[in-house]
């Protein structure tokens, strides 16, 4: 491997770790549901306001799907940004 390809390399890992490191919030109703997810569009944490009303179910399901959807959207746009520069010398690489 040449030693540019081997450079590009260690950029990758360098940004991959980065995003392990990102977290991403992202809150529904009003508040009532907190998603972190991280830069790996890993989930971290999911948090639920105690005050909310639990009778409707479906509208706290609702929220957590909205959370979730809507974390993991704005964690591939950072995972995109943070990759974008180093993907273009991905092309000349040997897999």
């Amino acid at each position: 491997m040449a030693f540019d390809q081997v450079k590009m390399l260690q950029q990758l890992r360098k940004a991959q770790k980065q995003l392990g490191k990102e977290i991403i919030e992202v809150e529904a109703g009003d508040g009532a549901v907190i998603v972190q997810i991280t830069g790996e569009l890993k989930i971290k944490s999911v948090k639920i306001d105690p005050e909310i009303d639990l009778e409707n179910i479906e509208e706290l399901e609702h929220w957590i799907e909205i959370a979730v959807r809507d974390g993991m959207t704005k964690a591939q746009e950072v995972a995109a940004e943070t990759m974008k520069p180093l993907m273009g010398g991905l092309g000349n690489l040997p897999f």
